[in-house]
């Protein structure tokens, strides 16, 4: 749901800091031309609208997919949860440790075998931890695919057919794991399915954002963050009907990308700055031609489209500036990435170790899902007056102290002197995770705004995969948490405060400049430092 958004954020940035440019490339071409010349972002501005009916349709469309990422990133919460067991003799609640050494024909579990792949597959005592491996190769397989899907998007498919792609090789994945024989295939299947739906959210989130003005690029960004809730507030629902079995959880969950990539799909426009570049400028004007016709404008007849790209002076002096060979980027990234593996360890971990609350987990993942709403309202506000730096560790700080107190109220003894310490660890589990969602998005801006225009993209790539390696982490402790819960929320706790110190030593960036090159922004920091010294 977020990386993208951001991304996008930073080309909106570099697009801003470049508008001369751009109208330098113009006036040559109507001057060479003789002709109606204009770039995409002077069509949609000038005669389509930087906001309309046909885009904030458009933008709808493409953000449903939105709904099928959160669903697939977080179903294992319910389809690799350790349900409840009992013995045969007595009838009594035992949990998992305790039935280690004790025979089979002893005890049951309360739902049956069939409800998740822990009590089908028997993943406790030796065995616990293949619990976690399906979650963490889906993880792994995110990191690989969002490469491999981000160059099909730029180079060969386009985003509309990379997006068409990836819903059904989701569906088929989805689809194959509901008949995994054992917890080897179901593993690889999670991991093909981490990979192929990693497309979903990147294609998403360009397609939404390329065809509207400037002003709007980061509130239709926000599109799809809310349809990312949507599917997560659906899976509690999904998941009770289906309680009693994991299989048809992954089935209803599976036709749901294949409906969309063929009933409401073929109705959203391909990007017309791909076309533009890949030279099809014919089909980039009829898309921007029907954006206006559905806004009730027209093109002018005259009107032709200004290749930006090929427009600009020879970029290699900046873009061939070695970015492993920078020390203070170098070094930079390192802090980054290290606040990102603690941030993307705890925002995942909070969420997939909702099993281990003592409370209802179908309440507990809605609560959970709920607090994403407030987390990006504040988050909005607080960057509007606020440090980044202070905010994001006070965030991560916040995190973990909630995580550490969870800690506590899982203390047997103080759930016998407290008779509502449930709802109690609900609340304070509930805060916690809205502060690392604050965390995670506060940490997102922070990135775009630390690096400079030319090496930006690829540096918030870096971060976007230190996100997904934390929560490849995360799915261990959570099995590790079914035998001692108060041990995974302090592991977590801990972390999230180490992640805030961490972010100490990065440089504030609000109402700093955004530089162009490593070079440009390596001198002007050095004379910063240089002033302040004196």
């Amino acid at each position: 749901m977020k990386p993208s958004e951001l991304m996008d954020t930073s080309s909106n940035m570099s697009n801003d800091s470049s508008a001369s440019e751009k109208g330098e490339t113009t006036s040559q071409q109507q001057s060479n031309n003789n002709g109606y010349a204009l770039t995409v972002d002077e069509v949609i501005e000038q005669h389509i609208g930087a906001l309309g009916v046909a885009q904030i349709v458009h933008a709808l469309l493409v953000s449903i997919a939105w709904t099928f990422d959160a669903q697939f990133t977080l179903i294992s919460i319910f389809s690799d949860a350790k349900p409840a067991s009992r013995l045969l003799a007595t009838g009594a609640i035992v949990e998992g440790s305790m039935l280690c050494g004790v025979s089979t024909r002893e005890w049951e579990w309360v739902g049956g075998k069939s409800d998740t792949i822990v009590s089908e597959w028997n993943l406790i005592c030796q065995h616990k931890f293949l619990a976690a491996l399906p979650s963490t190769l889906f993880f792994i397989g995110s990191i690989f695919g969002s490469g491999v899907y981000g160059y099909l998007a730029d180079s060969w498919f386009g985003r509309k057919k990379t997006l068409l792609l990836s819903c059904l090789l989701t569906f088929v994945a989805a689809l194959a794991i509901s008949f995994s024989p054992n917890i080897w295939v179901y593993a690889f299947l999670r991991f093909a399915n981490g990979f192929f739906k990693s497309g979903i959210s990147s294609c998403c989130i360009v397609l939404a954002t390329e065809v509207v003005g400037k002003k709007w690029r980061g509130q239709v960004g926000q599109y799809g963050f809310f349809f990312f809730t949507l599917g997560f507030l659906s899976l509690p629902l999904i998941g009770y009907l289906e309680r009693k079995s994991w299989r048809n959880l992954y089935r209803i969950t599976s036709l749901l990308p294949l409906g969309y990539a063929v009933f409401l799909l073929p109705f959203a426009y391909e990007s017309p700055r791909w076309l533009l570049v890949k030279g099809r400028n014919k089909e980039a004007m009829v898309v921007l031609s029907k954006l206006a016709r559905r806004n009730g404008k027209h093109l002018p007849a005259d009107l032709s489209l200004v290749d930006q790209i090929q427009g600009r002076d020879d970029r290699a002096s900046s873009s061939s500036e070695n970015f492993w060979r920078t020390k203070w980027a170098v070094k930079r990234i390192g802090m980054v990435m290290m606040a990102g593996f603690g941030t993307g360890f705890v925002y995942y971990g909070i969420q997939l170790n909702a099993e281990n609350l003592n409370f209802n987990l179908y309440l507990t993942v809605a609560v959970n899902a709920l607090m994403e709403f407030p987390a990006v309202f504040i988050g909005s506000f607080l960057l509007g007056f606020m440090n980044r730096r202070p905010l994001f560790s006070n965030s991560s700080y916040l995190a973990g102290i909630c995580c550490l107190l969870c800690a506590v109220l899982s203390l047997h003894r103080v759930t016998r002197a407290l008779p509502a310490t449930k709802w109690l660890q609900l609340a304070v589990e509930a805060v916690g995770f809205m502060a690392s969602s604050l965390a995670y998005d506060v940490l997102y801006v922070y990135g775009v705004e630390l690096f400079p225009t030319n090496v930006r993209n690829f540096a918030v790539s870096l971060l976007c995969q230190a996100f997904m390696l934390g929560g490849s982490a995360a799915p261990l402790l959570v099995a590790l948490g079914r035998e001692n819960a108060m041990m995974s929320f302090i592991v977590f706790g801990v972390a999230s405060v180490l992640t805030g110190v961490v972010s100490l030593w990065l440089r504030e960036t609000r109402n700093a400049p955004l530089y162009e090159t490593l070079t440009q922004q390596g001198k002007a920091e050095e004379m910063e430092n240089i002033t302040e010294r004196s």
